[in-house]
């Protein structure tokens, strides 16, 4: 039986142009959902933000730019490390604008997590199990 892939990053959430401050990424892998990575970001106890990403588009971002809707994923080196950074848009304002947030996370240790993942379940052996989601959504469950 495959299990859940689960750990906890210290990250750095982006504030303006140069700041940045350490906040936790929870990442979580469930077999059950083998195609998507859940990540939790939290500072002080407080949820700040949940997305669920591709796993295959997560472990494509740490090797080369990905995405063009309201995840972006791009590697970079930043003095002697690669980070992964990833850039997030959230529900549009009243205004016009849109929440906008950037990420940088060590992309040694994103890819040790993808590493579990793909153990637990490899690539191209995900399995979907549509017959019983249509179930689920035609019966209302």
């Amino acid at each position: 039986m495959n299990s859940m892939v689960r750990r906890t990053l210290v990250v750095e959430l982006q504030a303006g142009v140069t700041n940045r401050f350490p906040v936790l990424a929870h990442l979580s892998y469930d077999p059950a959902d083998p195609f998507a990575v859940t990540l939790v970001f939290s500072h002080d106890g407080r949820v700040l933000a949940r997305w669920r990403l591709d796993r295959e588009m997560l472990a494509d971002g740490l090797t080369r730019p990905v995405g063009t809707g309201d995840v972006r994923l791009r590697p970079e080196s930043r003095g002697v490390g690669r980070e992964l950074r990833m850039e997030f848009l959230g529900e549009p304002h009243a205004d016009g604008g849109r929440h906008h947030a950037v990420v940088s996370a060590w992309a040694g240790a994103v890819g040790d997590f993808l590493s579990d993942t793909f153990r637990s379940v490899p690539p191209g052996s995900e399995e979907t199990h549509l017959d019983a989601f249509l179930t689920d959504v035609l019966t209302g469950r």
